[in-house]
């Protein structure tokens, strides 16, 4: 790009200028500690072509958007995160959110589902439906979704070792409701090597794990076309205390691990990849965020073209969902999380998500009340439809900052990627503890400015207000819904056919120890009762168990 005398000229008056003026004592690093100049301009994208590096959205290399129209032609799902306690309560929030305009369904199951347990192992005691929805068995996932047509709304499910057993519980729920696979429509969260990574819930050592992903791929490919079957997330490496480009680079790269292993197991990619969806964070330091996004599509779309070869285009599109950053709520002063949620919504939108869930003010405190999960859907709503950003696809394009930190993210990105290649691939890596231990370190940096207060967190470390007094209403789980599930299960078990059970289980088990793809046999089991902790057991007695090694 030629420069002529003038803008030479007018640079060094704004440097003199810029030197000569006062300047806040402040910290102009971005959230994950990047430095960020004063000012950019055209001489930071030197090498920038915009055809190569930017196109058009819906055009490879999809860094504008995965949809030519983008939000012009529909907007992003709307989709809040709920679940508490039993299922017909979980029912019940179900049909308030749907009447109050969401357009599809996310569940969050309580932490003995999210384990493979039922809810009377003695490790259960105390945390039945506690932060999520209790699942025991097919007749929980019923009430669950009763009254919902599950042929017409989109369900998302957060669940991820037991993933391949609750997703056949789902399945069977529709079978029962007379609607046909092939009009599925929703996602499976399904990631496990971001459980070993950061969230730290799986079952089994990751070699067993990742059989069951493929599996599933293999047979929702053919049976359940719809239905997004893994969902990369890197919503809890960012909540483990990631950089974003940190999380923009483990994200991937379990993609792409994800990829290898189905196609070492005879899968074509093509028949698989245009079902590999995202979930992604959106944190506080606004441009960052959308950067971090649009790097993720333009990353995805070269990888899935030029290395694994996929040749049908819909196989090169990440799409994602994002969800509003929960590490950034604050229990002090929690009608700020209004604001904070609303600035991290909107990144998520310029960024170009497919779907989207708002956190509400009060989740550092509790499962949110219904007050404050209606602002966080308003919140989506006021954006979607009076702040005009919906009218034009990336806004932001073409913005010398964003183009300098979406390449930034990229570069970033890939050096990771070396560093993994070089250690064996992702599983070594986990293995080995290298990204857990690149996570601990970041977080550590962030906490330390927090703690000095070179970052701001406004109402924990500056503007605090030391005579605050909670004042929100905050949701209070029942203690009746331990005991009256237990009751249900029991009466399940009672009224099941136990013979019908065990011969299910047992032809499970000789599956596994076999090559055989095992999410049939998981729907016999769940078509007769049989529960997610004695489908855990079964798969136990041939997988084993995987007991993390220190790192540290």
């Amino acid at each position: 790009m030629t420069k002529n005398r003038d803008d030479t000229d007018n640079k060094a008056l704004w440097l003199k200028n810029y030197w000569e003026g006062r300047l806040r004592d402040a910290d102009f690093t971005t959230l994950s500690g990047q430095e960020v100049e004063p000012l950019y301009t055209p001489d930071h994208l030197a090498d920038f072509d915009p055809d190569r590096d930017l196109g058009y959205p819906g055009q490879y290399p999809y860094t504008r958007g995965v949809h030519a129209s983008m939000y012009r032609g529909r907007l992003w799902t709307k989709r809040q995160f709920a679940g508490m306690g039993t299922a017909e309560q979980t029912n019940q929030r179900f049909h308030f959110l749907l009447e109050k305009g969401q357009t599809g369904l996310s569940v969050a199951f309580d932490n003995p589902t999210l384990y493979g347990r039922d809810s009377d192992h003695p490790l259960s005691l105390g945390e039945v439906g506690k932060t999520g929805v209790a699942v025991d068995t097919l007749a929980d996932m019923e009430i669950v979704f009763d009254r919902i047509p599950l042929g017409d709304v989109s369900t998302s499910m957060t669940i991820n070792a037991p993933a391949a057993w609750i997703f056949a519980m789902f399945l069977a729920t529709a079978e029962k409701q007379g609607i046909p696979f092939d009009r599925i429509r929703g996602t499976l969260q399904n990631d496990i090597l971001k459980e070993f990574i950061a969230q730290k819930e799986w079952i089994f050592p990751p070699e067993p794990h990742l059989r069951l992903i493929t599996d599933l791929m293999a047979f929702c490919s053919e049976q359940v076309p719809q239905y997004n079957t893994i969902s990369i997330s890197g919503y809890h490496i960012r909540e483990a205390g990631s950089t974003a480009a940190q999380e923009l680079a483990f994200t991937l790269a379990d993609g792409f691990t994800y990829v290898e292993k189905a196609v070492a197991a005879g899968l074509d990619v093509d028949s698989f990849a245009p079902r590999l969806s995202f979930f992604f964070n959106s944190h506080l330091d606004f441009f960052e965020e959308i950067a971090k996004l649009r790097a993720a599509r333009r990353i995805w779309a070269r990888h899935l073209r030029e290395k694994y070869g996929a040749r049908n285009p819909r196989s090169w599109l990440c799409r994602f969902h994002v969800q509003t950053a929960g590490c950034s709520l604050t229990a002090q002063q929690p009608e700020n999380n209004i604001v904070r949620t609303a600035l991290e919504a909107l990144a998520a939108v310029l960024g170009g998500c497919q779907s989207l869930h708002t956190n509400s003010m009060d989740e550092a405190l509790a499962l949110p009340s219904e007050k404050a999960v209606e602002i966080a859907l308003r919140t989506q709503q006021v954006i979607a439809f009076e702040s005009g950003v919906t009218n034009i696809a990336d806004p932001l394009g073409g913005s010398y900052f964003i183009e300098t930190l979406t390449n930034r993210m990229e570069e970033q990105a890939e050096e990771y990627f070396s560093k993994l290649e070089r250690l064996g691939g992702m599983v070594a890596a986990i293995e080995q503890g290298f990204p857990q231990k690149e996570i601990t370190r970041s977080a550590y940096e962030y906490q330390k400015a927090i703690s000095r207060g070179t970052k701001y967190h406004i109402g924990v470390n500056h503007f605090i207000n030391e005579q605050e007094k909670l004042e929100i209403p905050v949701l209070e789980i029942d203690e009746n819904v331990e005991p009256d599930q237990l009751r249900r299960l029991t009466e399940v078990r009672r009224d099941r056919d136990t013979n019908a059970v065990q011969l299910r289980l047992e032809a499970l088990k000789k599956s596994a120890a076999g090559r055989d793809n095992l999410i049939p046999p998981l729907l016999e089991c769940v078509r007769v009762y049989a529960s997610v902790g004695e489908i855990t057991d079964s798969l136990i007695k041939v997988f084993g168990t995987y007991r993390e090694p220190p790192f540290y």
